[in-house]
């Protein structure tokens, strides 16, 4: 942490360094260690100058503070707030109101707490109560639970719980952050319209608290495996969203560079165009045969699924459409989608013919199909029967009111 530090106050000047944030991430007993369980995150709050936002946050209303409006009416949870309190007067506020002088009450006199002209409208929007003393009717003022935006937020931060691994949140990311936590620091920092840039953006936990939040955004990363990610989970928390996507291949000429660059990343960013999951147990230099799964319900109930192999190199061959029938019977698949950069010959498709049809109550598909880059950049898919988007880890959809449509 004090390396980070030590980058960003030469980025943003030590200066402009305006708190240390503690996230209390765990409450998990420690285990016997020699060392003292890590428990919480530091998030260090820089400012670019002097001049910056900062819009304060309120804890959600706990249950210590929800006892105190132990009242309801028709209009909610209300307590009692006294109007007369302590001390004499000698303005407006220690003046008798409603046959009532507050200097004669309590031992040295008291006072309200506003002028009697604000008393007589709060009476008549009725939010004053009338209780019984020995010294007579004694008013005080409604104040409703809405009212109370809650516990002004510290830097201390231990109401937002870590990311359980089966939860409907997960996308399986290993760093995924709650959307609670960015949707907290946006907010802080920032207000509709502005600009928010995550610059390492992981499974885009950020962008999708700015869409929500109704922040134009920018999110960087270094793969196309996250940039993948963050497109599904947009589009499914928010349908009809349009933005832009720079640096992924948009013509042949751009899919051949990024295969020639690093063919892991070409695989991923290949996989995303048929919708697959990436394959989660394909390591660099362990070639398993698969980069992708396609699962989905050919009769509605059973899942089942498609193996994704892609080729980004010149010599592809019939071998390898061969290979792919035999993963496929391996693996207990029902279909195998071979993904090539370079034309399909007439041997390759001779041997996925070969390989039969996978048939089901509504239908026959073949067992083994194959698609060119090009042919995908046309607009074809495979021809797999029911894609069940169910089937693997999907971001929630956000209400309707929360969606916005941005430029990027």
């Amino acid at each position: 942490m004090s390396g980070i530090k030590i980058l960003l106050d030469g980025i943003f000047g030590k200066e402009n360094f305006r708190n240390e944030i503690s996230w209390r991430r765990s409450l998990r007993r420690s285990s016997i260690s020699r060392i003292l369980r890590r428990a919480h995150d530091v998030i260090l709050l820089y400012s670019k100058s002097e001049q910056y936002a900062f819009y304060i946050q309120h804890e959600e209303k706990k249950e210590k503070l929800l006892r105190k409006y132990s009242l309801t009416d028709e209009r909610g949870q209300y307590r009692l707030v006294p109007l007369l309190v302590s001390g004499r007067r000698n303005g407006e506020t220690g003046k008798p109101w409603r046959g009532i002088d507050p200097n004669l009450r309590g031992k040295a006199g008291m006072h309200w707490i506003t002028i009697p002209t604000k008393l007589e409208l709060y009476e008549e929007q009725g939010l004053i109560a009338w209780t019984s003393t020995k010294t007579g009717g004694t008013p005080c003022l409604k104040y409703y639970l809405d009212q109370n935006e809650g516990i002004p937020l510290s830097d201390f931060w231990d109401d937002i719980d870590i990311i359980n691994s089966m939860g409907r949140e997960s996308l399986g990311y290993p760093t995924q952050k709650p959307q609670e936590l960015l949707e907290r620091i946006i907010a802080c920092s920032s207000k509709e319209g502005y600009i928010v840039l995550d610059p390492f953006c992981g499974c885009g936990t950020t962008m999708h608290a700015a869409q929500k939040l109704r922040r134009e955004w920018i999110g960087i990363d270094i793969t196309h495996l996250a940039i993948s990610l963050i497109e599904k989970r947009l589009k499914d928390a928010f349908p009809g969203i349009e933005y832009e996507v720079h640096g992924t291949p948009k013509d042949l000429d751009g899919a051949r560079a990024l295969a020639d660059q690093d063919k892991y990343q070409f695989q991923w960013w290949a996989v995303s165009l048929v919708n697959a999951v990436p394959f989660a147990g394909k390591e660099k230099g362990a070639d398993t045969g698969i980069d992708g799964l396609i699962y989905f319900k050919p009769e509605g109930k059973t899942t089942e699924k498609a193996i994704v192999s892609v080729k980004g190199g010149e010599n592809v061959n019939v071998a390898m459409v061969r290979d792919l029938a035999h993963v496929v019977d391996r693996e207990n698949a029902k279909i195998g989608v071979f993904i090539t950069l370079s034309d399909s010959t007439g041997p390759m498709r001779t041997e996925a013919v070969k390989a039969g049809f996978y048939e089901t109550l509504y239908g026959k598909y073949p067992k083994i199909q194959i698609l060119t880059i090009r042919e995908l950049f046309e607009g074809k898919q495979p021809n797999i029967p029911l894609v069940d988007s169910a089937a693997f880890r999907k971001a929630p959809k956000e209400a309707q009111g929360d969606q916005n449509t941005l430029p990027f």
